[in-house]
Formats: C-alpha cells, sequence, structure tokens
C-alpha cells in the first residue's frame, strides 16, 4: 500500500489473535493496522473456509452477466447488482441510485430519464476500459465463445486521490490523515484458447477447473528478493552523522519501497524504489504540455520536489489498471506558480480528467545502482532489474532478485531501515544470510462468471450458497409422547400428593420419618 507508514507487522505465522494497548506507551500507525489486518485476516479465512473460493448468496448473488451485442455500437455486458465472495472478500455489483437534486422551478421540462440499474462492461466502477483500445473490446462470441471472470484486488487510497477524505478544518497547510484500502473489482473477459479449451462447447465443470488452474498460475509470484545493509566504502568520507559501525548509513528512519515497475522476464522488467513507501504524492491542478500546475507541495524538504527527481505522472484510471507508465525527470521547478517542467508531456490518455484526480508520485531513484565504479542507464525512467547479485540503492542499502523470476507491475517489497540499529529489518538465517521472500502485495484472486456463446447464450458460472440459519425443527412423534406423559405425571403429582397410596400408610410413613 502506497502510505506514509512506519512499518507493517502482521505476520500471519505469528498466530496473534489481537493487538493489546498499553497505558503510558507510544502508540504507532504499526500497531493500530496490524489489528485492522489480523480482523481481515480471521473474517476473509472464516468466509473462504465456509463459501470456498468463489460464490454468493443465492438470493441476492451478484455478477449475473448479460451479454450484448452491438448491432450499431460496440459490444457490452450487463452487470447485474448484488453481492459475490472471492477468497473471503466482499464485492458488492449494485449501482449506487444517484440523489434527487431540487427541482428547478425556472426549467419548461424536467429531467425525467431513469438512471441505469446496473453497471456495464465500459463503465463498471474500477474497469476503466476505451473503446479506442483493441486489446480492451470483447471478443466475437460469434467467433469462439469467451469467459468473464472477476479480478479482484486492493490499493490504498489517500486524499490526493479522493479529497473527501481531507477534513478541511484542519486547513491547507495540514497533511492529511488517514488513508484508506479500496477493494477493487473488474470483470474482464478470457479467450478458451488461453485456459487451454480446445472444445468449442465445453461444461460447465470444464471451464470451472480449467479456470481454476489458470487463475492460480496468475495468483503466484516467482519472484523473490533479499534485503541488507552493508557499510559503503565511502562511509569514512561521510560527516559523523551516524554510528560509525552503521551499516545503514541514513540520518533518518526510513520505510524503503522496492516496486516492479514493468512485468515481464528479468530482461524486460524494471524496478523503481522509494524511501518514503512511495506516499509522496502531489495532487494536480492543470497539464498544460510539460508543464504541472500542483495543487499543493511538500510540507518540508523530505516531501518536496526538487530538480532531477523522478515522478510517476499518473491518475486513478491508471492506477486501478496498473499500467506502467514512463517516469519523468523534473527539469524545472516554479514555487510561486507551484508549477512544475517535466522531460516529457505525459501520455494522450492520463490525466486530462479533472474527475479521475490525476497526481504526481515521486521515485527517489535516479540513475541506477552504482556498481564496479559504472552506473546502469534506466529504462522508461526505471532501473532494469538485474538477478542474482546484489543492487545498492541508497545510504548502504542494498536488494537482490534471484534469478528465474517472473514480475508483475505493481509487486513489491517493503524494507524498514533504522537509525537505532544501524541495520533494515529483514528476515535471516541462524547464520545472518538474507532470506529471499515473496513480495509483501499486490495479492491478486480471480473467479469464474460467465461463458458467454452469443446474445441469449451465456451460461452462468457463478456458485451459490444458502443461508444457515433455519427455522427450528419439530420434535418427532416418540419425544412428543414423551413430553405429554412426563407432563401427565408431574400433573398427577401435583394434585395427589400421597401418590395414590392409603390416608393410614402415608401417615405411618410420616411417623417414621419424624422419629428419625
Amino acid at each position: 500500500m502506497h502510505a506514509d507508514l512506519s512499518r507493517l507487522t502482521f505476520r500471519p505465522e505469528r498466530h496473534y489473535s489481537a493487538v493489546i494497548a498499553q497505558q503510558g506507551r507510544v502508540q504507532l500507525d504499526a500497531d493500530t493496522n496490524e489489528q485492522t489486518a489480523i480482523q481481515l485476516h480471521q473474517t476473509r479465512t472464516l468466509a473462504a473456509d465456509l463459501i470456498g473460493r468463489y460464490g454468493g448468496p443465492r438470493e441476492a448473488a451478484g455478477f449475473r452477466i448479460d451479454y450484448v451485442g452491438g448491432k450499431h455500437d460496440i459490444d457490452t455486458l450487463i452487470i447485474h447488482g448484488g453481492r459475490y465472495y472471492v477468497d473471503g472478500i466482499l464485492l458488492d455489483a449494485s449501482r449506487p441510485a444517484p440523489g434527487t437534486p431540487v427541482p428547478d422551478e425556472d426549467a419548461e421540462e424536467q429531467d425525467t430519464t431513469a438512471p441505469p440499474a446496473n453497471w456495464t462492461y465500459w463503465d463498471q466502477p474500477d474497469g476503466f476500459r476505451d473503446p479506442e483500445k483493441p486489446g480492451d473490446r470483447l471478443p466475437s462470441p460469434a467467433q469462439s465463445p469467451f469467459v468473464v471472470y472477476l479480478k479482484v484486488w486492493e490499493r490504498a487510497v489517500s486524499a490526493a486521490e479522493d479529497p473527501l477524505l481531507r477534513e478541511v478544518a484542519l486547513g491547507a497547510a495540514m497533511p492529511d490523515t488517514a488513508a484508506r484500502v479500496k477493494v477493487v473489482w473488474q470483470v474482464l473477459p478470457l479467450s478458451l484458447a488461453q485456459l487451454a479449451i480446445e472444445e468449442t462447447n465445453p461444461s460447465k465443470d470444464i471451464v470451472r477447473a480449467a479456470f481454476d488452474k489458470w487463475a492460480e498460475r496468475q495468483s503466484a509470484s516467482s519472484a523473490r528478493l533479499a534485503a541488507r545493509s552493508e557499510r559503503p566504502e565511502h562511509a569514512d568520507e561521510d560527516p559523523c552523522l551516524v554510528k560509525p559501525d552503521a551499516r545503514y548509513r541514513g540520518p533518518e528512519n526510513q520505510l524503503y519501497r522496492v516496486e516492479v515497475h514493468a512485468g515481464g522476464e528479468a530482461k524486460d522488467a524494471t524496478f523503481k524504489w522509494s524511501r518514503e513507501n512511495g506516499s509522496v504524492v502531489f495532487p494536480v491542478d492543470e497539464l498544460d504540455g510539460t508543464w504541472v500546475q500542483l495543487a499543493s507541495l511538500g510540507h518540508d524538504d523530505k516531501l518536496d520536489l526538487d530538480v532531477g527527481d523522478l515522478v510517476e505522472f499518473t491518475d486513478t484510471a491508471c492506477a486501478s489498471r496498473l499500467e506502467p507508465l514512463p517516469l519523468l525527470r523534473v527539469e524545472e521547478l516554479d514555487l510561486p506558480g507551484r508549477r512544475v517542467r517535466l522531460s516529457a508531456e505525459p501520455g494522450p490518455g492520463v490525466g486530462r480528467l479533472p474527475h479521475l484526480n490525476p497526481f504526481l508520485r515521486r521515485w527517489d531513484h535516479h540513475e541506477g545502482p552504482k556498481r564496479k565504479g559504472r552506473t546502469t542507464s534506466l529504462k522508461g525512467g526505471a532501473v532494469p532489474v538485474e538477478e542474482g547479485e546484489w543492487l545498492p540503492l541508497e545510504d548502504g542499502v542494498e536488494v537482490y532478485f534471484a534469478k528465474g523470476g517472473g514480475y508483475r507491475t505493481g509487486d513489491h517489497w517493503i524494507i524498514p531501515a533504522r537509525t537505532a540499529t544501524g541495520s533494515v529489518e529483514w528476515p535471516a538465517d541462524p547464520a545472518r544470510r538474507p532470506l529471499l521472500q515473496a513480495p509483501s502485495g499486490i495479492v491478486r484472486s480471480y473467479a469464474p462468471l460467465a461463458l458467454v456463446k452469443g446474445e441469449g447464450g451465456t451460461v452462468d458460472l457463478r456458485l451459490a450458497f444458502t443461508a444457515l440459519a433455519s427455522g427450528i425443527p419439530a420434535a418427532d412423534e416418540a419425544t412428543l409422547a414423551a413430553e405429554a406423559q412426563a407432563r401427565r405425571q408431574e400433573e398427577a403429582a401435583e394434585a395427589d400428593p400421597s401418590g395414590g397410596r392409603s390416608q393410614t400408610t402415608a401417615e405411618a410413613e410420616a411417623t417414621v420419618e419424624g422419629d428419625k
């Protein structure tokens, strides 16, 4: 998550069930965030155990798909409202109803157009499909049936993307407060060839089985990274701002983020890194060629922009599509006007629509990691991945990419660096050798929704479950008879305390009891 964090401490293998606050102690963001992570892990694990990998409530299952062919327009899908669960994550496809404005009495005609009841493939809230991009268009079912599926993941949203998160009463000079985590769901097409299905009319079971195998391959990442801190050769030349023997030479605590920029094999993949977990962002008011008008600047020297910085000009649509955009260099600053000039004009499909909340995200690499006296050139503004060797970032922090990895845009690793220990926090074996770790995120989940064969020929692939609660069942006849007999015996005992014995016998027994 791109957020201003101290570190992330949740580890499911430790089996912690709660965070306990203690009096008189410093409260850290990591403790609160770990409690949230524990509760989410418990809730989603329970839901996945009960429901399975995916499913919806039978009476309110969402994401029913209808295919609508475009006779004079492009094809689309109707996404019906309701709820659905994927790997325990709750999704809601219901389209919010727009508010009713106060009637304009001066208007000649009132707008009585009914709002759409459901989302479609082209206007789904997190899809941001573009009809102008051939890759976004739906396949033709006339040529071959195709599968419609759900892709689900989560990303952080700050006040730069959602201005309503900012408390305006704090004033523009104050930083934002808490960020949010958003569940992103996207309805996408998938050909039968991608599922290795050769049949033209496969059954539901065949499609689901093939899809589950495909989803397992997509969900797993083969990329592995290790991190360490090594005292750099030039450490003796630095001012005495840190301990002389410290391996991490930075003057402040940092949370480094190493993130895959362009995915693929190692020869094609690139990465970027930030010492602030990628949280330094600047909302954009206007774009004019290579000049960018910012809504605000950084609040101090650590969180501002400088000439030579590399920035990512993006918006909500590009962030949701996980598209790697070229990283641009800051060439000139106009501080009084809150403007920056970039090394190139951003692409035509990003940052032009104000409702998509364009923003700049600062990254902290420059000319690539220095090794053996030479400098690695950047590729699209990012650092090329080089496997099998330690790559320096800065201040003694180094990373190592394992050989043979496959890289996906957005995958990332988090590396806390601490001045108190003069090192980074990273798992190691008893010999203090850093351990290779899978990415901290992004966790992707998938679920099949429908097999589209044409209009009116959509096969539903969703699964449904019924509610656990039901009426209390009536007892069987034997139980009812036994209960009735017991009630009669109780009533008889109350009406005849002697239990049917003669009065003389009862009095004699009472006398014996009294003598005792």
